[in-house]
């Protein structure tokens, strides 16, 4: 019995033993998002008001403009607080989107949305940061 219950624990030691080395898990539920999926929680945050987030979702230099005035610029927080004003609002439009490049640290992508008398089109420009992409500037038009 003896010769039994030492090859038991020793297995049972070295599970735990190994166990502890386990990598932990990341709070932040952007890290290691593609470039397709920062874009998809944009879009949503925009287009559904679903801002679960937007925290990270923003580069700390986000930029938000319309080309119709050029001069006219927001930042993460003025975008922030735009969007927290507009919670519960959804917008009845068609959304698109396609990224137009991408390499290892930048991506830019273009969405449509489609209304029913008119068009939106905002050009996304992310960026990578240590672990996740986030949006650093929106343009939009109205063509």
């Amino acid at each position: 019995m003896k010769k039994l219950i030492t090859p038991f624990a020793t297995a049972l030691m070295m599970i735990v033993s190994f166990s502890s080395f386990a990598k932990t898990t990341n709070s932040n539920p952007s890290t290691n998002l593609s470039s397709k999926a920062t874009i998809k929680a944009y879009l949503e945050a925009h287009t559904l008001s679903n801002l679960s987030s937007n925290p990270q979702l923003f580069a700390s230099d986000f930029e938000y403009q319309t080309a119709a005035k050029p001069n006219e610029k927001f930042n993460k927080k003025q975008y922030s607080d735009f969007l927290k004003n507009t919670k519960g609002l959804q917008y009845d439009c068609m959304t698109t989107y396609e990224i137009m490049d991408e390499n290892t640290n930048i991506s830019v992508a273009k969405a449509t949305m489609t209304f029913p008398n008119f068009k939106r089109v905002d050009y996304i420009t992310l960026t990578r940061g240590q672990n996740s992409w986030q949006v650093s500037k929106v343009v939009t038009t109205y063509p």
